[in-house]
């Protein structure tokens, strides 16, 4: 091979201006791309760390399973419960109850007289409650002997499906504790159809 061959061959393998543009710009779009990455990771990081931390202190999500709660809630409906024990009479509460999450009216706070006719009307300290989410009144089937006094520290809860609820007319679940309470529910978030306030 000649000399001049040889030297051509050399320049021939060495990039071009345009190739080494190239390059750099690949090498400049890879870096950013890694620097992009890593900020969304972290702000994917923080989000869910965030959404953890209102989770466990501020709401809950949670999932309806079962009918005692129609016509207000219905079953796999998705619905946010505020963490609160602050809730009046005919708030629907969330709480604890043999490892699953229930969810009913409060209707009797600590120290109130609970009375249910047998037509299934509520008094509470010998009044009439007003109850327009309750479809089919009914007494239903009771252990708890009428009148009650609510205990201390405690909320005598009832579901909106009167005839099909098991609550606190029933000592299977009896009255709720404030440790039990999980929290207050106050809005439905699917189906989107239902989406808003829960009443």
């Amino acid at each position: 091979m000649k000399k001049n061959d040889i030297e051509n061959k050399k320049f021939s393998d060495r990039p071009t201006i345009e190739q080494i543009d190239k390059e750099l710009e690949r090498l400049e779009y890879r870096k950013a791309y890694g620097k992009a990455m890593r900020g969304t990771i972290w702000v994917l990081i923080v989000v869910a760390a965030l959404a953890i931390i209102f989770s466990t202190f501020f709401f809950s999500v949670l999932k309806i399973q079962g009918n005692s709660m129609t016509p207000s809630l219905n079953e796999d409906e998705m619905v946010v419960a505020i963490k609160t024990n602050d809730f009046e009479s005919g708030d629907i509460i969330a709480f604890y109850f043999n490892n699953k999450i229930l969810l009913k009216r409060a209707i009797g706070s600590p120290g109130e007289w609970v009375d249910i006719a047998e037509d299934g009307t509520v008094y509470i300290d010998n009044e009439e409650i007003l109850e327009p989410y309750v479809k089919d009144k009914t007494k239903g089937e009771c252990t708890t002997n009428f009148p009650y006094q609510v205990p201390d520290n405690r909320w005598f809860v009832l579901g909106d499906h009167r005839s099909t609820s098991v609550d606190s007319r029933s000592d299977v679940i009896g009255t709720v504790s404030s440790e039990q309470v999980i929290g207050k529910v106050v809005f439905r978030i699917w189906p989107f159809s239902n989406f808003g306030f829960v009443k």
